[in-house]
């Protein structure tokens, strides 16, 4: 039932729309407070000689004529198309134009109405998010057409963010003038706890107990900062302590700061001091680009160790830093590179001798999804310190342990040039839990202790959700080529990973 003739006209040629070309009129009453219109819509053809209009067949870039034995298919596959073009309001116009062989001839049209196009965000639900990651968004997404293709692209962007997440998909709300794209954000819990504990033997073979401690503080005050603090024992005595500050967008600007400030000790024989203090600039919000200063300090304090020599050293440097968040919670990142260069000015006292150092630095790791539940686990880290002069103990790289060379203790590993290489499988069970099996391979290079090992490490883990958090066990061994196999070289590592 419709309200007055006008309705019942549109009815009519409707029924053209959706392919009934042959509708007829059989009868109409006329009664006093209604009309009743009596009528056959005919056979559905469903099959038909196409011809486009030039405005639809120049927009799509295709043939103006064709045959098609699926009409309703071809109307739907152009509106989308125009859909995706920002067009989300067009509708498609089939107009009847007889008969040709005993099939209908007919003429699609598009009434494209206004392009729409993304004109902004609105936050909801977390709505203290910096104002410059308002702007990132607008700045990587406004005047784009509107459409699923670009909606995706603003839900992976936020997906796994580091410190937000969506409570429900993007929404859209269209007015005349604007179309605007509704944020429902959450707050994550992104501080953490991280604890890890390791058994093993020192250089003297004496079975001893090693450790680390992690505590983040992240978007406490709703700028996307972080603090850091870092305490880690080696089983050969050595102890690290690392403080880190980091603030991403510093005046609401892309321009973020950080310092980096760490001490470790080797027993009683030597300390270092590192300062690292950064500026740098958000190119994305997957990529950095920064400038650095170094100011390091060290210190013999046994006067009969010498393989060391007090030294103090300054420098500048660059390092770029790309993270790609992974879908997989149990995965700290998909992708992660990390590189840095350093011109380095160092002083000896007691020598009276300035030496200019160079620096580098390369690490990526990237986990590659082989099929179902199965991936590998792919990670590689170089560093070097050249140097005019000879150097020492206590100036060079240390590498080894937990998140390094695993098979070895924590940083007992000295050279002025190292490589490795690691792949580990890793079989994912569920959301909650993955077992992992890897392999590793590294050489180092020490000139002071002339000293040229190639490495290799292997061994198998079992990581899992349990309330109290992410909870590892991992189990290793590593040695020299030509060298065989110890038990006693085994390390243990037991570690848990708490969000608060």
């Amino acid at each position: 039932m419709v309200k007055d003739s006008l309705a019942a006209t549109k009815f009519l040629d409707s029924l053209a729309e959706n392919n009934h070309f042959f509708t007829e009129i059989r009868n109409i009453d006329d009664e006093v407070v209604r009309t009743k219109i009596y009528y056959d819509k005919g056979p559905n053809y469903n099959t038909a000689n196409v011809r486009l209009s030039d405005s639809v067949a120049a927009d799509l870039k295709t043939s103006g004529t064709f045959y098609t034995k699926n009409l309703d298919s071809v109307r739907k596959n152009i509106n989308q198309k125009y859909v995706d073009l920002g067009y989300s309001f067009s509708r498609v116009k089939t107009k009847y134009l007889g008969m040709e062989k005993g099939i209908p001839k007919v003429e699609l049209s598009v009434n494209r109405n206004r392009q729409r196009k993304i004109d902004g965000f609105v936050l909801k639900g977390y709505e203290k998010a910096p104002k410059r990651f308002v702007k990132n968004l607008e700045k990587e997404f406004k005047l784009r057409k509107y459409g699923d293709e670009n909606l995706l692209a603003i839900n992976r962007s936020l997906q796994n963010h580091p410190f937000v997440s969506l409570e429900r998909p993007p929404q859209t709300l269209f007015t005349q003038d604007s179309t605007n794209i509704y944020l429902f954000l959450q707050k994550k819990k992104v501080n953490s706890f991280d604890g890890m504990l390791g058994f093993g033997n020192d250089k003297e073979e004496k079975f001893t107990f090693n450790g680390t401690l992690n505590l983040n503080f992240r978007n406490v005050f709703n700028g996307f900062e972080s603090i850091s603090l870092f305490w880690q024992r080696n089983p050969d005595r050595g102890q690290s302590f690392d403080l880190k500050a980091d603030i991403p967008y510093l005046f609401q600007s892309n321009v973020g700061a950080s310092v980096n400030m760490n001490i470790f000790r080797q027993d009683s024989t030597f300390a270092n001091v590192k300062v690292l203090p950064a500026v740098y600039y958000n190119l994305s919000s997957r990529q950095r680009l920064g400038l650095r200063g170094t100011f390091e300090t060290s210190t013999v304090l046994d006067s009969l160790y010498t393989q060391g020599t007090e030294y103090t050293r300054k420098g500048a440097g660059l390092w770029y830093d790309y993270t790609a968040p992974t879908e997989i919670e149990l995965f700290l990142h998909k992708t992660r590179v990390r590189a840095e260069a350093d011109a380095l000015f160092t002083n000896y006292s007691a020598a009276n001798l300035d030496a200019t150092q160079m620096r580098y630095f390369l690490a990526a790791e990237h986990n590659l999804r082989l099929r179902g539940n199965n991936y590998l686990n792919l990670k590689g880290e170089s560093a070097m310190l050249s140097s005019q002069n000879e150097l020492t103990t206590n100036e060079l790289l240390r590498f080894g342990g937990w998140n390094s060379l695993r098979g070895f203790n924590e940083e007992a590993l000295y050279a002025d040039f190292y490589y490795y290489g690691a792949a580990e499988y890793r079989y994912l069970v569920n959301n909650q839990a993955f077992f992992d099996v890897f392999l590793q391979y590294g050489q180092l290079y020490n000139k002071v202790a002339d000293l040229r090992p190639q490495l290799y490490s292997f061994g198998l883990g079992f990581n899992f959700f349990l309330p109290i958090g992410l909870m590892s066990f991992q189990i290793s061994n590593g040695n020299e080529f030509g060298n065989e196999i110890k038990f006693g070289d085994t390390k243990i590592h037991w570690g848990i990973l708490t969000r608060f």
